[in-house]
């Protein structure tokens, strides 16, 4: 059952790791599109929780209904040919939020060409201008 979206600083989800050779997949049952993949169970714990943290993230961003978290006795896993272990990946999302929103962007400016030859002459660096500009323009 889905819920309205109310941002928690925390969530937890069941992962499954389908143990192949040389790779664990790893798959979200109750997210459907959050996967990843590793090479060991350190490099898949590490990417099951990047996975999980910006799928999260994701989710909040376009205002979609959180998803509860399957209890993890009831997780049951789909491919009886490999090995697969279910494990609960936990994601602070304090964290993440402030990552993302702080993450560079780039922006295509247009200048005339006069204007920008002096600003490169004089060493001017657009970006810290641009961020400076706007900052004041929306008093921030």
């Amino acid at each position: 059952m889905s819920k309205l979206n109310i941002k928690k600083d925390k969530y937890v989800y069941p992962a499954v790791f389908y143990y192949e050779e040389g790779k664990i997949d790893i798959l979200f049952p109750d997210l459907p599109g959050c996967v990843s993949q590793g090479s060991n169970d350190e490099e898949a714990l590490k990417m099951a929780k990047e996975a999980l943290s910006l799928h999260m993230w994701g989710i909040e961003q376009d205002n979609d209904p959180v998803p509860e978290p399957t209890p993890l006795e009831q997780v049951k896993s789909v491919d009886n040919d490999c090995i697969s272990r279910t494990v609960l990946i936990e994601v602070y999302m304090v964290n993440i939020r402030e990552s993302q929103d702080n993450k560079s962007m780039n922006k295509t400016v247009t200048l005339p060409r006069w204007l920008n030859k002096i600003a490169e002459e004089q060493g001017i660096n657009f970006s810290q201008i641009l961020q400076e500009a706007l900052k004041e323009k929306i008093k921030v």
